[in-house]
């Protein structure tokens, strides 16, 4: 056990001085410690040499660790503030090695020389010069030939206890002008520490600000607690925008692979002799990428060496707060307090996320012009509009639910009409079925069109014809009916909670109790999400297999993942979000209604995966609701009475 002990003891002491103890320069425990105004330590033997090695006259010497000057005191380096808690911690652990040094060598004990039993020696014969056992003495002391030698007894030393250490010790400084009298009082004014004599001498006038060491200590942690607290804000701006960051580099290789395929496309289409011109454009639209890749890049670095010497300045900080004794801390408080001040300054560069948009428009081709145009900025534009308010096919009386076929076909559902039907990609009507589905409707990646039909779910084929249903879970019941009421219309719901991803898990929202599930394409539940509680308009999966919600009366869009956790949340001031849709790069498309019950102020907006805004994709719109992507990439918008279809231009 005492060899566990001590073996024990040995390595928290070589942790210890490996960890803490050595310069950064020598990689030797520290000698005559000093402190720079960075807060990095080093021995005064190491700064000298590197001072020797600087050009003369510069009077600051520049810290290996962070660069960063330290002007050098009239005095020299001698006159750099000294690190007492490492030179007091440096000479506890040198004394407790040496205390089991010493116990070591008491705690091992020779053998008998006159056998080869290893055993313990408990006597000496001086005549034979020889160690004896217990046993090897009494034979010693009988044989005829040694029993006149001088056998005596051999005293082992005594374990000497190794003292334990006590790193609390505190350093009390006495006053430099007078020896006998310690500090008891600080000076904000002056920025140092007095004793009574000098307090009362040189610090009388009513412009200095005298108060006693405790007191100083206690207000000195304060100040440096609210900064640090201040700190951890900017380090949630710093993780946030560090996610804007990635987000909009992972954008831009998607668009600019898109534009690529674009231009490839189109460069197929036509005759041989313009393949030249595409690889150009192809060249610039990669170019232009990884320039503004590189400013991403840029963008990354600097706030990412911003918050790295924020973080090092934290850390010295905090180290010293929680092992530097009061005295200690007073002294080097207009130090801590200077490179506290980086919290003022610290800014992150915003990502410009329009920067993250390339694409490409065509444009017919001859001889002498280039294939295309390429788009530097994200734009959007009506391209066509369909229907009309009205009670025959292809005109709507309340267009509030859409979907998109693998083939373009868009399916509109007309909760007013209790109708759903299906229009060409270009607007030509093509077919209509009588559905009562006032909670939304959704297409998986086969082409069944889901319907949420209050409390079932039923599942069309490609023709349209109904091959199954599935009843919600009894996940709990309410009497207070919480879904979303027209407030110009009596008792019309128009709550759209049903999405599905692209493993064919469907999400649905159960309108009475809040309640979210996830279920198979054959209804069967596998699992509830707890804690939602939400009633959306409207819902999508991310590409996270996150469920997005449109929160209507809460004027906010809410991403929960299928623990209940609520990742982004988004609020839009007095705009309700209608209807909602993700790209294939994780970006947010909303409807949504302005204030009041004014209709032709609806809008559709953009943000980024985190919820950031981005800016407005369409103005002036009448009602809108449902929204979705089409397979070509185009938005497809139910606008009350119509079908509003944009493409980025």
């Amino acid at each position: 056990m005492a060899e566990a002990a001590e073996a024990t003891a040995k390595t928290m002491l070589g942790e210890i001085s490996q960890g803490h103890l050595e310069c950064p320069i020598c990689f030797c425990r520290y000698k005559d410690p000093k402190i720079l105004d960075c807060l990095h330590t080093f021995c005064l033997n190491c700064l000298d040499g590197m001072l020797s090695k600087q050009q003369p006259s510069t009077g600051k010497i520049t810290c290996p660790v962070c660069r960063k000057e330290t002007p050098v005191p009239d005095a020299g380096l001698p006159g750099l503030l000294d690190c007492f808690f490492l030179s007091s911690l440096v000479d506890e652990i040198n004394q407790q090695e040496r205390s089991l040094e010493t116990q070591q060598q008491a705690t091992t004990s020779p053998t008998c020389d006159a056998c080869e039993e290893g055993l313990e020696v408990v006597s000496r014969c001086i005549d034979c010069e020889e160690n004896l056992c217990q046993l090897c003495k009494a034979a010693h002391v009988r044989y005829k030939r040694t029993k006149t030698h001088r056998v005596t007894p051999v005293e082992h030393p005594e374990q000497k206890e190794v003292p334990s250490a006590d790193l609390s010790k505190t350093y009390s400084p006495k006053c430099q002008k007078h020896s006998n009298q310690e500090m008891y009082f600080y000076c904000e004014t002056c920025k140092m520490m007095t004793c009574g004599i000098c307090a009362t001498i040189d610090h009388r006038s009513a412009e200095h600000q005298l108060s006693e060491i405790t007191d100083a200590v206690r207000s000195y942690r304060e100040e440096v607690n609210d900064v640090l607290k201040k700190f951890q804000k900017s380090k949630e701006e710093f993780k946030a925008n560090e996610a804007a960051v990635d987000h909009a580099r992972n954008r831009l290789k998607i668009m600019v692979t898109r534009a690529c395929s674009a231009i490839q496309a189109k460069e197929e289409e036509d005759i041989a002799q313009i393949k030249n011109k595409s690889r150009i454009l192809r060249d610039k639209v990669t170019e232009i990428g990884k320039k503004r890749d590189d400013e991403f890049d840029k963008v990354h670095t600097d706030n990412k060496k911003k918050m790295e010497r924020a973080e090092e300045i934290e850390t010295a900080v905090t180290d010293l707060m929680q092992q530097a004794d009061d005295f200690e801390l007073l002294n080097l408080k207009p130090k801590v307090m200077h490179n506290l001040e980086f919290q003022k300054n610290l800014q992150f560069e915003r990502v410009k996320h329009g920067e993250s948009f390339i694409g490409f428009k065509c444009q017919d081709v001859v001889r002498d012009k280039d294939l295309g145009e390429i788009l530097h900025e994200e734009k959007w534009k009506l391209q066509s509009e369909f229907g009309k308010k009205g009670d025959w096919d292809g005109e709507f009386n309340c267009a509030a639910g859409i979907a998109c076929f693998s083939n373009g076909d868009i399916a509109v559902n007309d909760i007013n009409k209790k109708r759903l039907s299906v229009f060409t990609s270009t607007g030509h009507y093509k077919s209509m079925f009588d559905l009562n589905a006032p909670y939304g409707i959704t297409v998986t990646s086969h082409d069944l069109l889901l319907a949420h039909c209050e409390d079932h779910v039923k599942v069309f084929d490609k023709s349209h014809q109904l091959i199954s249903k599935f009843n919600l879970p009894l996940t709990g019941t309410d009497s207070t009916d919480q879904c979303f009421i027209s407030p110009w219309s009596n008792n019309k719901t128009y709550t759209s909670g049903i999405t599905v991803d692209k493993t064919n898990q469907v999400a649905l929202v159960d309108k009475k109790t809040g309640v979210t599930s996830l279920h198979s394409l054959d209804g069967s539940l596998i699992r509830v999400i707890p804690n939602t509680k939400m009633v959306p308009i409207d819902i999508i999966t991310n590409k996270k297999r996150c469920i997005l919600s449109a929160m209507y009366d809460e004027s906010e869009l809410r991403c929960v993942d299928v623990t209940g956790k609520v990742n982004v949340t988004a609020r839009l001031g007095q705009a309700r979000p209608a209807g909602v849709c993700c790209d294939d790069t994780g970006d947010i498309y909303v409807t949504v209604h302005g204030n009041g019950l004014d209709k032709g102020v609806g809008e559709v907006l953009h943000f980024d995966p985190q919820g950031v805004f981005i800016g407005c994709v369409a103005r002036a719109m009448h009602w809108p609701f449902g929204i979705t992507f089409s397979p070509s990439g185009e938005l497809v918008v139910a606008d009350y009475y119509s079908v509003k279809i944009f493409h980025r231009v």
